[in-house]
């Protein structure tokens, strides 16, 4: 079976290792609810914080399962469980939905630099998806052009 992207077996096998680490986390984290850190903490306050630790808990681990099933789907291909042609019908990754900036500042500094990890690395596997729908072409970009230039400048 012969891969017609720069998708490699290394690379889908680190990110998966860096989104198991990650999911651990956010399971840790969102698995223990939320508990104020102060006494004096007014009802309408700490209501709000569980409300926000739940509605964001539920995002971050819905993009945590997204960014994991996507991944498992590239190690079925690379192990030739899954053709090309299941990969692209059914693997496909699927939208963010991000924090509300509202109810992340209820959140503890950690719980936010968490859930923005979580963001970031579906941002990345983002990136690798349309990459590889689009097998990788560079088209037209400036980068190609560029490249292109200093292969005739060295060539000739």
């Amino acid at each position: 079976m012969t891969r017609t992207s720069s998708l490699s077996k290394p690379i889908i096998e680190a990110l998966y290792t860096e989104a198991l680490v990650l999911a651990d986390e956010v399971r840790s984290v969102f698995a223990h609810g939320a508990t104020p850190s102060e006494p004096s903490v007014a009802r309408h306050e700490d209501a709000m914080a569980r409300l926000a630790l739940s509605t964001e808990g539920l995002k971050t681990t819905t993009r945590m399962m997204h960014v994991l099933a996507w991944l498992l789907n590239q190690r079925a291909y690379f192990s030739g469980e899954l053709s090309e042609n299941q990969v692209r019908q059914h693997g496909a990754l699927p939208a963010d939905r991000s924090a509300d900036a509202e109810q992340i500042e209820r959140l503890e500094p950690e719980t936010r630099e968490l859930i923005a990890e979580t963001e970031r690395l579906h941002r990345r596997i983002a990136r690798l998806d349309n990459a590889w729908r689009e097998r990788f072409e560079l088209g037209n970009s400036p980068a190609r052009a560029f490249q292109e230039r200093i292969g005739r400048e060295l060539g000739g």
